[in-house]
Formats: structure tokens, C-alpha cells, sequence
């Protein structure tokens, strides 16, 4: 059965023009350089997309998966978590993006797909709010406890504060902001890459968190819906072991990161993980030049599924 946290469906984007996003650069201190070709990278990015694509169908998880447009000037474009959520009720919204070329991967046709295939009562559309130099970066941004209704936002120039309250207010989620840096000081871009949040465990870079109150809040909070806290280090971080996401297959719940991310835990902390979920490590080190890993190829469908009855002769 799944879970109101592990949703069984997914929508994901295969690139045909990654690269890390020249745009970006300036705030994800997450990317890093390669020395391979621009057509390399992008075949090496496709390969392991369609390599991760595989092993979720394997478990029996639902994939839409989509073709970018090819276009370089969405190289972004296999992190669709970002500009659309969707919510029980039959609720979907739609972002407003902070860098001008990552606005491009907004695609109708998915949202299309989900209104046909799922019961969606209402399209919540922020995203010409980019006009007034706001962003909200999806579930970048915000990490959703979908249980307690709790958004956790680490505070950066992706997640406004006016356009977060909004979000809350319409979609009926309680906000906690926190400031968030990294070893170096940095602020952390998104909330993604320092929490990961699933039906009985929380991943989560506590001694990030600036604030000592703020740490305490959301430790807290997330053990108030009975789930237990992984801790996760600042180095732990940077190898994305927070950029981690719960879904429901066929033998019950999987947790799916990346072998980078898994390589970084720690035995007690797996032991946590196992207790209610089985790990399931992708291979993605070229799309995780970018900045993203598991979490942020992967937008989750928390919608009710349609049920296709056959007409009458």
C-alpha cells in the first residue's frame, strides 16, 4: 500500500543536452567540472538515466518518462522536481524558476499526462511571479513532510519568503525556514540536498543548520510524527546522502539514492533505514556534476490514479 510520504508513480525528464548549468554556478557549491566532451557528458548523463529508469520500474515503481527537447539551453532539464509538485487531493502546483534558462523545462505535456492519468482537481500556477524577481523552487526548495504538513526551507535566493507562505497557506503546509551553510560558509541552494524525509526516518544535515533554536525545531518537529532522525554530517552532505527519496514498489517501500550517497552512510544509519525500507542505489555520477542526485531527478505523483472502466457495448 503506498504511503502518504512514498508515492508509487514518478515523473522524470531524460536529457539530451546535459551539462552543469553555467547559470547556476554561482550558488550550488554541489557542482563540479568534468573533462569529457559536451557530447560525452551528455550521452554519459543519458546512459545513466535510462540505467536508473530501469531498476525503479524493477521494483515495481511507475515511471513517466519524458524526452527533453535536446535543447542546451535547458541542461537542467532532468531535475523536473523543481518546477511541479503534486498533492493528494488532486492538486498540482507549477514554479516560478530562479535562473532565466531553467525556466524553459516548465513542459505543458506533463502536466498534461497527469490530469489524464490522475484525478487533478486544480493547476496552482506561481510561475509568472518570475516576473516580479521571486522563486520557489519546488521540492528543491522545500522538503514536504507530507504527514505532519510541514514545508522545511533552508532560507536562499530559490525559496521567497512571501511566495513560501503563499505555497503553505494555499496547500495547507506549515512553514519552517532555517538558514543552512556548508563547510566553507556557503548557503545551501536547496533544502533537498541537506534533508530527505520518508515515511518512518528523516536524513537530515542537522549541524548545518545555523541556528542552534532552529536545529532544535526541526529535529523536533520531524520526531513528532514518530519518525526517527538520521543525523547526517556535512561531509555526508556533500556527497548527497541527504538528496534521497522514499517511493512505494512492488515489495513495499525503497529508498532510492545514488551508490555515492550510499557509500557515505554509515552502518547504524542504514540499520535505521532498513527497518523500514530497502535501499535501492543508483549510478549517477555524471548527472551529479550538476548539483542534484536522486532526489532531483525524481518528482514525485502524490495523485489519486484513475480508474479507466470499460464502456458499454
Amino acid at each position: 500500500m503506498m504511503s502518504l510520504q512514498a508515492p508509487s508513480s514518478v515523473v522524470m525528464i531524460r536529457p539530451h543536452a546535459f551539462q552543469s548549468n553555467p547559470e547556476t554556478r554561482s550558488d550550488n557549491a554541489f557542482q563540479t567540472a568534468t573533462n569529457h566532451s559536451a557530447e560525452k557528458v551528455s550521452e554519459m548523463a543519458r546512459a545513466e538515466f535510462d540505467e536508473a529508469v530501469s531498476r525503479l520500474l524493477e521494483c515495481g515503481v511507475c515511471v513517466h518518462d519524458f524526452d527533453d527537447h535536446g535543447d542546451a539551453n535547458t541542461p537542467d532539464s532532468v531535475f523536473p522536481n523543481n518546477w511541479f509538485s503534486t498533492h493528494t487531493g488532486g492538486h498540482i502546483a507549477v514554479y516560478p524558476m530562479f535562473a532565466e534558462n531553467r525556466r524553459r523545462e516548465r513542459r505543458w505535456d506533463v502536466i498534461d499526462l497527469l490530469k489524464r492519468d490522475y484525478r487533478v482537481q486544480d493547476v496552482i500556477d506561481y510561475s509568472g511571479l518570475e516576473q516580479d524577481g521571486l522563486a520557489l523552487e519546488g521540492t528543491g526548495a522545500m522538503v514536504l513532510d507530507h504527514i505532519g504538513r510541514v514545508a522545511y526551507v533552508a532560507k536562499s535566493n530559490r525559496a521567497d519568503p512571501v511566495l513560501l507562505e503563499r505555497f503553505c497557506t494555499h496547500f495547507n503546509f506549515e512553514p519552517i525556514a532555517f538558514d543552512a551553510t556548508d563547510a566553507s560558509g556557503c548557503a545551501v541552494y536547496h533544502t533537498n540536498v541537506l534533508m530527505g524525509i520518508a515515511t518512518d526516518f528523516a536524513m537530515v544535515g542537522l549541524e548545518m543548520i545555523t541556528s542552534e533554536e532552529r536545529r532544535h525545531t526541526v529535529e523536533s518537529r520531524l520526531r513528532e510524527t514518530d519518525r526517527e532522525v538520521i543525523a547526517l554530517s556535512t561531509r555526508q552532505i556533500s556527497e548527497f546522502a541527504g538528496n534521497a527519496i522514499e517511493l512505494t514498489g512492488n515489495a513495499g517501500r525503497v529508498l532510492a539514492l545514488s551508490e555515492r550517497a550510499l557509500k557515505a552512510l554509515h552502518e547504524d544509519q542504514l540499520a535505521v533505514i532498513e527497518r523500514s525500507a530497502s535501499l535501492l542505489p543508483l549510478c549517477i555520477p555524471t548527472i551529479e556534476t550538476a548539483g542534484g542526485s536522486v532526489r532531483c531527478m525524481i518528482a514525485g505523483v502524490h495523485l489519486a490514479r484513475r480508474t479507466f472502466e470499460a464502456k458499454a457495448a
